[in-house]
């Protein structure tokens, strides 16, 4: 038996593991009721969250029986939140309706039997009313959860059973990946040419954070029984001005067609891209937010600037790719610039080389001993094109920094790695190249035909990762997937072909580097070039030894010298013979 005072149904999902969270943070004592199978999603979740757990029980259950397939299982309970629905496009019907529709009312009828009942909260969409029925040919999603808000409202005024509403629009927030975000993402990949809709088209929006806070709140203030909120930002601006937001902040064109909605449906589906039952949602309509505005002020909570949620979402969408991958940590645009780590107290900087990214440094990022800041090159990988010089680009990118670290360029990253520590040697305590393209044989197929976005398109990505003379992985899947941005191939081949003609320059600017360098290369890919700095030669690999090799090189950028196998130290003029 377990004694809670709060339960949330759907505990798993993108708002029940948030709500479970916040009530725990809270004080309360929390049953987390589950689908089988699913409990190691909420923990592993918990687990990167600042909360103790102390107070969460986990329960099985299946709200589309009768009971919940909870039996005795949970008592004590005086709130009841449900936050468990399918949330798709294009659901079933019979599914939607057992989930969405029985699923409520089973939640209901068991939560009316509860002694200490104090408050259920059911949580659904905001563009649900009691709109009477709903033909589930016209979109299983909508029309299921409509119904059920009818049914509910008859059933608890029948029963007695203090019933709350609340309607959050779009919620945005880490591991939401449905509806706006795939804008977002079509609109990074350069595939939003035009936008559905209209100029006064309204798709609101509102902060994971505040809906929460505002759920957990609700069953303390006795009026908001029987009542219904809307949980949206007001100030959300009309849909062609968030795209337009957004992507000036991702430094990519915004749409410039509106297509009106008739129009859409009429076109293919294979042309459009657009879900049907997605268009119903692209309206005109506002909503009167005053109710759920006076409860938010009495609980003392207050929706983030809209433009910031704007922004700090549309970063998580491009750090996941969508939610495919996993983002490294405090990923996001600054000025244009992709970054990812610590930003103002790093041990290490890394500027990553080309035709890679900032995520070819992960492994090596993982066996550091402290904090990395990581960046994509300007016009390449996910930043933004800069009018600034690669040295004042440098600049504004380590402004922030207020330690010294240690300053790791990789090919033509040694570049911009140089160019800083010349100018402030008192701000870098190291410089390290990796593979300094401007000491060693230039690649030959970096001098080719131009390489397009299409062409990438078309590579397999393991004949790219050939050519790079590197394993198919995360980092090679990352740089693939930014080459096939609209103009970032173009730039990254300009980038590589443009460099030959400073090599003579730079090597000259690091013979008046004052701070101490090291260089690493790989035994596959050796300096053509005398050099009076420490070399260390990686076996066994070419021109990415941090991809195939990320150990052995954290260990020499930590300032180890190990003398294992695989790894030597070669003093000055040795190097280029």
């Amino acid at each position: 038996m377990v004694h809670t005072d709060s339960i949330v149904f759907g505990a798993a999902g993108f708002i029940g593991r948030s709500l479970v969270a916040e009530l725990l943070r809270t004080g309360h004592t929390v049953a987390a009721a589950l689908r089988a199978g699913s409990e190691h999603r909420l923990r592993d979740w918990l687990a990167t969250q600042d909360v103790d757990t102390d107070g969460l029980r986990i329960v099985t259950t299946d709200i589309g029986e009768p009971d919940l397939a909870l039996g005795a299982a949970v008592e004590g309970v005086r709130d009841v939140y449900n936050a468990a629905a399918l949330m798709k496009f294009g659901l079933d019907a019979e599914l939607a309706r057992r989930v969405n529709f029985d699923g409520a009312r089973h939640v209901l009828e068991w939560a009316g039997r509860q002694p200490d009942l104090r408050r259920v909260v059911h949580i659904t969409g905001y563009r649900v009313a009691d709109d009477g029925p709903r033909d589930y040919r016209d979109g299983a999603y909508e029309a299921s959860k409509i119904q059920a808000d009818g049914m509910l409202r008859a059933l608890a005024a029948e029963r007695g059973i203090p019933l709350t509403f609340a309607n959050p629009a779009g919620v945005l927030g880490p591991g939401q990946y449905f509806g706006l975000a795939d804008i977002i993402d079509s609109l990074w990949r350069g595939e939003l040419p035009a936008l559905p809709g209209s100029a006064d088209t309204f798709v609101p929006v509102v902060d994971l954070g505040y809906v929460v806070r505002f759920l957990a709140g609700l069953p303390t203030l006795p009026d908001t029984a029987g009542k219904s909120y809307p949980l949206l930002d007001a100030a959300t601006p009309v849909l062609p001005e968030l795209i337009r937001l957004v992507a000036a902040h991702l430094g990519v064109p915004a749409p410039r067609f509106l297509l009106p909605t008739g129009l859409v449906r009429r076109l293919p589906r294979a042309l459009t891209k657009a879900d049907p039952e997605a268009l119903t949602f692209l309206s005109t309509d506002r909503y009167d937010t005053s109710a759920a505005d006076a409860v938010a002020r009495r609980l003392g909570i207050a929706h983030p600037p809209v433009a910031e949620l704007l922004t700090s979402y549309a970063d998580g969408i491009v750090a996941t790719r969508n939610g495919t991958v996993t983002p490294a940590p405090d990923a996001g645009f600054r000025n244009g610039t992709w970054v990812a780590g610590e930003h103002e107290s790093p041990a290490y900087v890394l500027l990553h080389g080309l035709p890679v990214d900032g995520e070819s440094w992960n492994g090596v990022v993982r066996a550091l001993d402290g904090p990395s800041l990581v960046a994509d090159l300007p016009g390449v990988g996910r930043s933004a094109s800069s009018t600034l010089s690669i040295g004042e680009w440098t600049e504004e990118l380590l402004a922030p920094v207020r330690t010294r670290p240690v300053l790791v360029g990789h090919s033509l990253g040694t570049w911009a790695a140089v160019e800083f520590a010349l100018r402030h040697p008192e701000r870098v305590s190291r410089l390290v190249l990796i593979a300094p393209a401007f000491l060693q044989q230039q690649a030959a197929w970096w001098l080719g035909t131009p390489v397009t976005a299409e062409v990438v398109k078309r590579m397999p990505l393991a004949m790219f990762a050939a050519q790079l003379g590197v394993p198919v992985g995360p980092a090679v899947e990352s740089a693939a997937a930014n080459l096939r941005r609209p103009g970032v191939a173009r730039r990254t081949f300009a980038a590589l072909r443009g460099a030959g003609a400073s090599r003579a320059e730079l090597a000259e600017k690091l013979a008046r580097v004052t701070v101490p360098v090291d260089i690493i290369v790989g035994a596959d890919d050796p300096l053509t070039e005398a050099t009076v700095h420490p070399v260390h030669i990686v076996d066994g690999t070419g021109h990415y030894p941090q991809l195939t090799h990320p150990a052995q090189v954290a260990a020499i950028v930590r300032g180890e010298i190990p003398s294992g196998v695989g790894i030597s130290s070669v003093a000055g003029g040795d190097a280029g013979r």
